[in-house]
């Protein structure tokens, strides 16, 4: 029987949440899903910071965490702005029909 630590199973973890961040990213044409999917990304950051500062007893990687954390708060609003914005002008969120904005 092969064992997992603690410190190692949140790395996998952090790296699982990241992957299907990325995945979200690439494969979805929905604004919104976009944004999750970004968020997704941050927090497995988020984890993977934590994590790392649990396991040497530092406190730096929390404190990299908070700073994320700020970026993703003003990345959510920034972006959902935009997609209002896009909204009004277009009538849809799909990537694909942002295209017609190019000039």
């Amino acid at each position: 029987m092969f064992y997992i630590d603690h410190s190692s199973f949140v790395q996998i973890l952090a790296a699982f949440l990241f992957c299907i961040g990325l995945l979200i990213v690439i494969f979805r044409r929905n604004l919104i899903v976009m944004l999750m999917g970004v968020e997704l990304l941050l927090n497995a950051a988020n984890l993977s910071l934590i994590g790392f500062s649990h396991h040497f007893s530092m406190i730096d990687g929390q404190i990299q965490a908070f700073f994320v954390i700020t970026l993703a708060a003003a990345e959510s609003a920034i972006g959902l702005s935009i997609l209002v914005n896009l909204y009004r002008h277009i009538g849809s969120i799909n990537t694909s029909d942002t295209q017609l904005m190019k000039g």
